[in-house]
């Protein structure tokens, strides 16, 4: 009789559970959310996310993130334009295109101010800018983050990018000019060492990106206006993530963890240890703050404006239509 008695028990328990709220506690913070990473592989950028997935940050502020690879930033952030998926990390450059010429509804929450990019030539014979001339030089795809860099760098030496001839290859750039199919590519700093190694010489810096604009914005973390609005706590959330993560990753001490975790990238561990303190030198991925500095912002507006990125007609979007800060505060309050 008393087992009897103990059993209605917990199956009223458990049907009281049953019909609990959604609200409840940390049931709430458990809705998915989704992120569109660039690069298949993924790029450097992204190793933040993956370290706060790894290593449980999400997870510590009841953040259920699923992180999705993309073959590059822009086709990201369409996906997020098209509503299948919440989040998207992409070029600066291109989203402030997107949203200017489209009128598309997305917004900035968190970003990366300091670009990685460098010029490289596997020639060490074709040094200058202007050897690019009729050159084949690797992009990701035509307009995507490369192809943007590229253009700027081109830029330099009174090039443009109808002066090169831009072979697409997501994230394969390095593969292909370790094949010598290309002599050229915009590069990032964690590429550098596998190609160079694998050439047998080292690879030839053309110029950086910090030497040719001081002053830039590389990504940004965007969403669509409306399902910021849904879903805003999670986004605080997730957000506290990649707070603990990029302290995690500031600390010499974790370095090998984190570069075990950057293999993501398709590099080796023992590659990206090199390239880690370079990455951190420059603040590569932004430590206590959101990464949304407004003169960084401001000056990849400019540029878009400068050569001919914003259609003619249309109004380059301004910077606090661009960007809403205020859920990066909420999320810094919740980390400490």
């Amino acid at each position: 009789m008393l087992n009897n008695q103990r059993t209605l028990i917990f199956a009223a328990w458990a049907l009281a559970a049953a019909f609990l709220p959604a609200s409840a506690g940390p049931a709430a913070a458990a809705e998915s959310i989704s992120i569109a990473l660039p690069g298949v592989p993924p790029i450097a950028a992204t190793t933040i996310f993956y370290v706060a997935k790894d290593e449980g940050f999400f997870k510590k502020f009841h953040a259920n993130v699923q992180l999705r690879p993309f073959d590059n930033g822009t086709a990201a952030a369409q996906a997020v334009v098209a509503g299948s998926l919440d989040l998207a990390l992409g070029p600066t450059p291109g989203i402030v295109r997107m949203v200017s010429n489209a009128d598309v509804p997305l917004i900035a929450i968190w970003g990366m101010a300091h670009p990685d990019w460098l010029l490289g030539s596997g020639d060490p014979k074709l040094d200058k800018c202007i050897d690019l001339k009729g050159q084949a030089v690797g992009v990701d795809a035509i307009g995507g983050a490369r192809s943007v860099t590229l253009g700027a760098f081109l830029r330099t030496c009174g090039l443009k990018l109808s002066d090169v001839k831009q072979v697409a290859l997501s994230s394969n750039a390095p593969a292909a000019m370790v094949a010598g199919q290309i002599k050229f590519a915009p590069l990032h700093l964690d590429e550098v060492p596998a190609i160079s190694e694998q050439m047998g010489h080292p690879v030839t810096i053309i110029a950086t990106y910090s030497q040719i604009s001081p002053v830039s914005h590389y990504l940004l973390l965007v969403s669509r206006k409306d399902h910021l609005a849904k879903k805003r706590e999670q986004y605080v959330r997730m957000l506290a993530g990649l707070i603990d993560a990029a302290r995690f990753m500031n600390d010499p001490k974790n370095a090998d963890k984190v570069a075990k975790i950057a293999t993501v990238t398709g590099r080796p561990a023992a590659d990206f240890k090199k390239a880690l303190p370079e990455f951190l030198k420059i603040e590569y991925w932004p430590l206590n703050n959101d990464g949304l500095e407004q003169k960084n912002v401001e000056a990849a507006i400019k540029i878009q404006e400068k050569v001919g990125g914003i259609k003619p007609g249309k109004t380059a979007v301004a910077y606090g239509a661009l960007v809403d800060r205020s859920v990066w505060k909420d999320a810094a309050k919740l980390a400490k």
